[in-house]
């Protein structure tokens, strides 16, 4: 079932992705060769509780770090390590925050010092694809509209889209209907409208679309071993069409 959410609620929604998108812009000024995932992790759950919030990743279905952080051929939920960073690494930071009875959900990739030409147009095209995914995200679409045009950008570039995760609607619960495949025909599914509150999150390969979870039981990986880019904004939809939540202005906005 899929929840509307009111302009309060949304509002309470923008507040805990406002803390999101500040907390991972913090991070991203720290991320460089030599610093571990660990300390990122440490950093984002001293941050959020400084903030009179918490790590909404931390404890949920036992996961236990409050930042999934997925180094080159990890896709989604990598556990944070001692292992440095190195020139030539990218890095993919998922962080979630539970603040005021409401969820914030936001994931960026980025590089480690300098990186492949093939890494700068995996995360580049991943994240055009994010927006362009956005820009269907409008009363009256169908949710894989927004499916659809995420994998046409990131295929023409010569990529592929996971099959195996998907975004998802987002507020009292961290993760609620409907599902958000990166992947599929246009014109199908749900029917969008006002209220809604969705994670978009395209999660794309330089090689295979085909992953496998390693023996933690979280860490996804490529099964190629190829590098793979992830990027996530929570988008409420409005009469006005789609508004981002989590905004690094601090300002819900269609554009960041």
């Amino acid at each position: 079932m899929v929840i509307l959410k009111s302009p309060s609620e949304i509002e309470k929604i923008r507040q805990s992705n406002v803390m999101v998108a500040e907390i991972l812009e913090i991070l991203r000024q720290k991320v460089e060769p030599g610093i571990d995932t660990l300390t990122l992790d440490k950093i984002s759950e001293k941050l959020a509780l400084a903030r009179n919030a918490k790590p909404g990743f931390k404890g949920y279905r036992g996961y236990p770090y409050s930042l999934c952080t997925s180094v080159n051929q990890q896709v989604v939920h990598g556990f944070p390590s001692r292992r440095p960073l190195k020139e030539g690494d990218i890095l993919s930071m998922d962080f979630g925050i539970f603040y005021n009875d409401y969820y914030g959900d936001a994931a960026i990739t980025v590089p480690v010092g300098k990186v492949s030409d093939v890494a700068l147009r995996l995360m580049k095209a991943t994240k055009e694809a994010l927006f362009l995914g956005i820009e269907q995200a409008i009363p009256g679409k169908r949710l894989s509209d927004i499916s659809h045009a995420i994998q046409s950008h990131a295929e023409a570039a010569g990529f592929s889209v996971v099959r195996k995760f998907v975004g998802h609607g987002i507020g009292k619960a961290l993760h609620e209907d409907p599902q958000i495949p990166n992947y599929g025909k246009p014109g199908m599914g749900i029917r969008l409208k006002p209220g809604m509150v969705l994670a978009i999150e395209p999660m794309v390969n330089a090689g295979s679309y085909e992953v496998k979870t390693l023996e933690d039981g979280w860490t996804a990986v490529t099964e190629d071993g190829s590098l793979s880019a992830h990027f996530e904004h929570t988008v409420a939809i409005t009469a006005d069409g789609p508004v981002i939540l989590s905004a690094a202005t601090g300002k819900a906005s269609k554009k960041n």
